[in-house]
């Protein structure tokens, strides 16, 4: 079972930027499509960006587009999340994840989570 850890979490003034990380253990990193979600208090776990095995390819929430960018280092079993002009809006407890089954943008195709960091976000 992969373990998955987030760290880089914290409080910001809207309009800064954070940049999340995750580390995975195991073997198998590289093989999996890694997505990253976020749980506001009082709502559901929603998508936030997703990156391939390479690493090419990625997805974002229409939410986030253009502000967050997603990548991986795969010699190093790590996932990012930068976000850059950040709102009130996007806090709440930030989750990556390692994708197990076909829609990348559902949280049920994700088999192994990790325990969150916090994001908060000042107006």
């Amino acid at each position: 079972q992969v373990q998955l850890v987030e760290s880089g979490g914290g409080l910001v003034q809207a309009g800064g930027s954070l940049r999340l990380s995750c580390a995975a253990s195991g073997r198998t990193f590289s093989s999996y499509t890694m997505g990253w979600f976020r749980q506001a208090p009082g709502k559901e776990r929603e998508f936030v960006a997703a990156v391939s095995t390479s690493g090419s390819i990625t997805y974002y929430a229409d939410s986030v587009k253009g502000r967050f960018t997603v990548s991986r280092d795969n010699a190093k079993n790590m996932v990012y999340l930068q976000m850059d002009s950040l709102k009130p809006s996007d806090t709440g407890v930030y989750y990556c994840a390692r994708r197990e089954r076909i829609d990348i943008r559902e949280a049920r195709s994700y088999g192994s989570w990790g325990q969150g960091t916090q994001v908060t976000v000042s107006s």
